[in-house]
């Protein structure tokens, strides 16, 4: 079982539409409505390849209610801890002549004391059967921003490998666990690191500094259509797929991290891994619902990832 984390979950409302245009009504009859927030989209992917995944969260009220029915239609274990405020609603708008995807997030859980030592005492429940992590996304502000570092540090304790997938303050203090894998995207680590990439060069430059001065043993930047670099223990690499015309390319990126955590806890080797999530993230955006798959998408694009090493 593959245990993911997700904080701040979300229910996506995907609105495709032609084209924005500013001022003018805009009409459609195209939506759907699917599971969101970082680590449920990875469970997501991870339950379409045929892994058993618990989904931990917080969850609120009559949206937390209808996320678990989702995560249930996928065979998803929920495992829920209820708190207050407003569960998160993401209205993805998508732009089928641009290509382009917009996000407006509405909500904010309320978290207390009480509720986070629940959460942990799941979690640590979990813990004994899982055999890889995935914390993923932001959260709520009424947590602290350290709340990742503890996850990474009791998974540590008991030897169960961890995958982090956030940004800003959130990633800053969960490096000080020193986590297995750090996963990002090209503007998150931008904003994560201070740095201004403008060059696939600068990246590589970049991303090895930082890498080096946190001590991080693997890092992961996707890079959207650009493909994804990763720095591991096995090597340095580019691994790209063929562009594909995206239907919604909403959480691609959390697709590569229920790829990684897989094929890595199969004991694959990095270049496994990293075909395998290229193929995943790429057919990923084939799918109108977030984080969806078809398994003969990824069969197909997988013949024709491209897998380079870098200095």
């Amino acid at each position: 079982m593959i245990l993911t984390v997700c904080p701040n979950t979300a229910l996506d409302k995907i609105i495709f539409i032609k084209k924005w245009t500013h001022g003018f009504p805009m009409r459609t009859n195209k939506m759907v409505t699917s599971v969101g927030g970082k680590g449920l989209n990875a469970s997501v992917t991870l339950s379409q390849l045929g892994v058993d995944t618990v989904a931990l969260g917080f969850f609120e009220g009559k949206i937390g209610i209808e996320l678990i029915e989702l995560l249930q239609e996928y065979k998803i274990i929920p495992e829920p801890v209820w708190v207050g405020g407003n569960n998160r609603i993401s209205y993805v708008i998508a732009e089928e002549e641009t290509n382009i995807h917009s996000h407006i997030i509405v909500g904010e859980l309320e978290v207390n004391s009480n509720q986070v030592h629940e959460f942990i005492s799941r979690y640590n429940s979990r813990l004994s059967e899982a055999r890889f992590v995935i914390l993923a996304g932001t959260i709520p502000p009424s947590l602290p921003d350290d709340f990742y570092c503890e996850m990474i540090r009791l998974a540590n304790q008991v030897g169960v490998p961890t995958l982090i997938d956030t940004q800003k303050q959130y990633m800053l203090h969960a490096l000080k666990a020193k986590p297995d894998i750090v996963k990002m995207n090209k503007e998150e680590f931008g904003w994560t690191f201070s740095y201004d990439v403008v060059t696939f060069h600068d990246l590589i430059q970049c991303a090895k500094e930082v890498k080096i001065a946190n001590d991080i043993r693997n890092l992961v930047i996707t890079l959207a259509k650009d493909g994804i670099i990763a720095f591991t223990t096995d090597g340095n690499f580019l691994a790209k797929a063929p562009v594909q015309k995206a239907v919604n390319a909403a959480g691609a990126g959390d697709s590569v991290s229920a790829a990684l955590a897989w094929r890595l806890s199969l004991g694959k080797d990095w270049k496994d891994a990293l075909l395998w999530s290229s193929a995943v993230s790429a057919a990923s955006v084939l799918t109108p619902r977030t984080g969806d798959i078809r398994l003969i998408d990824v069969s197909r694009i997988l013949k024709e990832v491209e897998l380079i090493q870098i200095d």
